[in-house]
């Protein structure tokens, strides 16, 4: 019997266990998969804690993953057994073998790996509509990313410098700032030493950014609506320090008619067929070489609780997967 980790309340990362658990036959429109690695990200956190809250209880967490499809359920055409697959949005990832919506699979391209496609989908995707749709980046730009050095910072970065971009980056560390600029980061702040809003208005002469894109909530706000230009968009897509107070729209009116969005990668890739174009332009980008998905730390899935810990605690960098 296979594997998963479980959650059965939430809280730390000592709530999750490691479980035997049934996998039944696919049914309509699903696949059942025997995974090989799970990717790690912030979301998995919040699911864990309960600020994003869960119907059921337990369940297994974990929004990336790929492996081998081994049946499909009927109505499923796209994908067949022996298909190598990855995907993100369907949680259930940290688990040796599952069931999962078949409309959620892509295959994986010759050249990519299903570790590298655990480690990517999430992540990735997110760089892509956060740098082709949010905001399109292209020569000319100036944005700023906080949290440079992360899994979604280092691919922005890459994916930045190759739409010609010039990328400003907090990190938490040299360090940090070290690899971040080896990805293509033009500027660093270490937020902990300098105060960003002040570097950034440094490094752009006064005008702030053409975009901010934020993940880390509480902490940066609303510092950074203060590094956004005029008529610029400032995106928070994430709250890895703590959910945002109220916004005042009229802070937006006050630092220069500012736009501000609060997009999820979820709405984003809804549609099968923006999933396709989506998945589509990051396998591109990583077959072209231009942006390299680099796999910082694995653990066992078995593992899972030592990962977590580690994530919260800021000890990691890039992509981490968990292999099964």
């Amino acid at each position: 019997m296979p594997n998963a980790i479980r959650v059965h309340e939430t809280g730390g990362p000592d709530v999750m266990k490691w479980e035997a658990v049934d996998v039944a036959d696919p049914g309509e429109g699903q696949v059942r998969l025997k995974q090989s690695a799970a990717g790690l990200n912030y979301i998995d956190v919040y699911f864990r804690t309960g600020v994003y809250p869960q119907e059921n209880m337990p369940f297994t967490p974990g929004m990336e993953g790929a492996g081998e499809v081994v049946a499909v359920g009927p109505g499923v055409s796209h994908v067949k057994p022996g298909d190598k697959v990855a995907y993100c949005g369907a949680i259930g990832s940290y688990a040796e073998e599952r069931l999962a919506p078949a409309d959620r699979m892509v295959k994986l391209p010759d050249g990519i790996d299903e570790q590298t496609g655990a480690a990517m989908m999430l992540k990735g995707m997110t760089a892509a509509y956060l740098l082709t749709r949010t905001f399109k980046v292209g020569p000319g730009t100036t944005l700023l990313y906080h949290a440079a050095a992360g899994g979604v910072g280092l691919i922005v970065c890459q994916w930045a410098k190759h739409l010609g971009a010039t990328i400003i980056g907090t990190v938490s560390t040299e360090e940090k700032a070290e690899l971040a600029r080896e990805h293509g980061c033009t500027h660093t702040i270490n937020y902990k030493t300098e105060n960003f809003v002040e570097r950034v208005k440094e490094l752009t002469d006064g005008k702030g950014c053409d975009v901010v894109y934020d993940s880390i909530g509480k902490d940066t706000f609303p510092d950074s609506l203060d590094c956004v230009k005029k008529f610029g968009l400032w995106a928070t897509f994430g709250q890895s320090s703590g959910p945002l107070p109220e916004l005042n729209m009229g802070m937006l009116a006050q630092k220069g008619s500012l736009y501000a969005t609060r997009p999820t990668l979820f709405t984003h890739i809804a549609d099968r067929k923006d999933l396709e174009k989506i998945s589509g332009a990051l396998f591109d980008v990583v077959k072209s070489g231009h942006v390299k998905i680099e796999i910082n730390q694995t653990y066992p899935l078995s593992d899972a609780v030592q990962a977590h810990k580690d994530l919260e605690g800021r000890k990691t960098t890039g992509s981490t997967v968990l292999l099964a």
